[in-house]
């Protein structure tokens, strides 16, 4: 397959740091590649580059010639006066699409991303509608790769599942950063992280998430005991250099230049080892009271929508409810509705006498940003209470991966995941009862993500969280509430039972709508019609295409199977080059795979 773009050593540096140097990288045509990494590890730069926006400090980077690149930045910026149709439109005239183009592709392109009417104004939109505006915007140009960074951000479960599906039947390549296991598992075919921790900064997997996640810690594994041998090895060359004069003879010389070689070695595998993982612990008070907060028969509505009716629940410790629904349905107002920040229209909650509450706002409006990181930790002094015990404000701040050159920082000039860290840091100062989590998992790296899950699950008092991430949700909650923001609230174990009944009312809703309004003789005529029109849609070859279609998936998908077993037979796992020959008939059949399911998507399409 032929290389859209790739870089050779490349690196980029900052004042106060060095993002990434030495790192090579390239994207193949019709890749599904996704992007993980510590926060501050440079992906949203390497993107940056990859769109053109930004230049490495060295290093080069190659693109195939006349290629249609594409890039959705965590942040989109819209003029808020236009149009839907204003704001794709000119994104076609910038990429100099014919304009008796235009009104196809936009209308098709919104309609992709549940926009019906191109003539609504920007301004009425929410947060989430936005997102996918921002996506509808990146893909009317139909590019040959498209760049994606944190597209999961702000987007309902909804949205996301939409994206899911959009991006495994794509005639393009992509690059996506998130911190979303479950959408990079259901959506990339080969997964990088860019790190320090990996020789040239970079480590790459052909394979889904899980893949990746075997063969990562397979190679930290094998780095770790490389650091092991290389720490004995030296030793004992260190022994021998140590034993005097009599041993520093001119044959010796090259023996000393091996050893300064093979400390060298050791001091780079060990500075890749090293681990810098966010330490996360919310403290509970202790208390052993069975009834935390007690919600009877709560409803809210906003206007003439209602968003819940005659909502009982009772918080214990242990308990985690985990919130789903839409953008709009009501989880934020329902958290502050048990932090009492907002009274509901019907009903009550009682806390239990001296209850602490802890608050993660999703909009991050408890920090100011005029404010110093410092500061912001230790607003009167150099120091904080953790647990009862004194620390320095220096040591605290360690803790989050914060150097002692960021504490006099202005907040308003931390990254996303940075502003995130320090929310959770001064939260963690305070003791709690209860915690009341509103989207915390937007911009943290996924090793950041893991130690929110591990304290959370061992977190001995109640939780109540919100957030699109469905592997956290399914990880930590006890129980999930889905709002329909209707005013109707349903109970559910998991995120895939809900997920399946969703898709099981909607395909409902669709047969329904299809056959409303119409009367036996209108529907004969209609199925007639459709059948006749299904039948002159398809050339002849198309129709001969289409009648072997299904077989030809069906032979890919056995072969598919085939290879993955081969994968795993010991006798092969063991022999590099027949692994890695068996991942290339791997990935060389799923790609056919991949290309039938498309063609069958174009040949389905004419048919409807």
């Amino acid at each position: 397959m032929s290389i859209l773009w790739s870089c050779q050593n490349v690196g980029k540096f900052y004042p106060m740091a060095t993002l990434f140097e030495d790192v090579s990288f390239f994207i193949e045509d019709r890749e599904c590649i996704g992007l993980v990494g510590p926060n501050g590890s440079g992906k949203s730069t390497l993107l940056k580059i990859m769109a053109g926006l930004e230049q490495a400090d060295f290093g080069t980077t190659t693109e195939r010639k006349g290629i249609r690149k594409s890039y959705l930045p965590q942040d989109p910026v819209f003029d808020s006066e236009c149009r839907l149709y204003d704001e794709l439109e000119k994104v076609l005239v910038l990429d100099g699409v014919e304009e008796h183009e235009h009104l196809a592709r936009i209308k098709i392109t919104l309609g992709r991303f549940g926009f019906l009417d191109p003539e609504v104004p920007l301004k009425t939109l929410s947060g989430g509608m936005f997102k996918r505006l921002a996506l509808a915007r990146a893909l009317v140009t139909e590019p040959d790769l498209l760049l994606l960074d944190e597209p999961t951000n702000h987007l309902d479960i909804e949205g996301i599942l939409l994206l899911e599906e959009l991006l495994r039947k794509a005639p393009f390549s992509f690059i996506v950063t998130s911190h979303d296991r479950y959408f990079l598992q259901n959506s990339v075919k080969r997964m990088t992280e860019l790190s320090r921790s990996y020789p040239g900064g970079i480590f790459s997997v052909k394979g889904d998430y899980v893949d990746f996640l075997a063969k990562k810690e397979q190679f930290l594994r094998e780095q770790s005991v490389r650091e092991e041998v290389l720490a004995n090895k030296y030793r004992r060359e260190l022994e021998w250099l140590r034993r005097g004069p009599k041993a520093r003879t001119t044959k010796s010389s090259a023996r000393i230049q091996s050893a300064e070689l093979l400390k060298a070695e050791l001091d780079s595998v060990r500075s890749r080892n090293i681990s810098s993982d966010v330490q996360i612990d919310f403290a509970g008070t202790g208390r052993k009271t069975k009834k935390l907060v007690t919600v009877k028969h709560i409803s809210k509505s906003f206007g003439n929508r209602s968003l819940f009716e005659d909502l009982s629940l009772v918080l214990s410790p242990g308990v985690r409810i985990g919130l789903l629904g839409l953008n709009g349905s009501g989880k934020s107002t329902l958290l502050k509705i048990l932090k009492k920040e907002l009274e509901p229209d019907r009903g009550t909650v009682d806390y239990a006498e001296s209850l602490h509450v802890v608050y993660f706002d999703q909009l991050r409006e408890q920090l100011n940003l005029d404010s110093t990181l410092k500061r912001e930790l230790a607003p009167e002094g150099d120091s904080v209470i953790f647990r009862g015990r004194l620390l320095h404000v220096v040591s605290y701040a360690k803790r989050f991966l914060f150097s002692p050159e960021q504490l006099d920082t202005p907040v308003k000039k931390l990254s996303g995941g940075e502003r995130a860290r320090l929310l959770v840091a001064r939260l963690m100062l305070r003791p709690a009862d209860v915690l009341l989590l509103d989207e915390p998992t937007n911009d943290l790296d996924i090793s950041s993500l893991d130690a929110l899950e591990e304290n959370l699950l061992e977190f001995p008092g109640a939780v109540v969280l919100v957030t699109h991430d469905r592997y956290l949700l399914d990880r930590i909650s006890t129980v999930i509430l889905a709002l329909d923001g209707a005013g109707k609230i349903e109970t559910f174990a998991d995120v895939t039972q809900w997920t399946n009944l969703t898709e099981q009312r909607q395909r409902e809703k669709e047969r329904a709508q299809n056959s409303s309004d119409r009367s036996p003789a209108q529907k004969e005529i209609w199925d007639q019609s459709t059948s006749t029109s299904k039948t002159k849609r398809l050339t002849y070859n198309e129709q001969r295409e289409w009648d072997t279609m299904e077989r030809k998936i069906e032979v890919g998908e056995k072969e598919i199977e085939r290879c993955r077993k081969a994968i795993q037979d010991p006798t092969i796992a063991s022999d590099a080059s027949r692994l890695q020959e068996a991942y290339l008939a791997l990935s060389k059949i799923e790609r056919e795979v991949e290309t039938l399911y498309v063609r069958w998507a174009e040949l389905e399409a004419k048919l409807r």
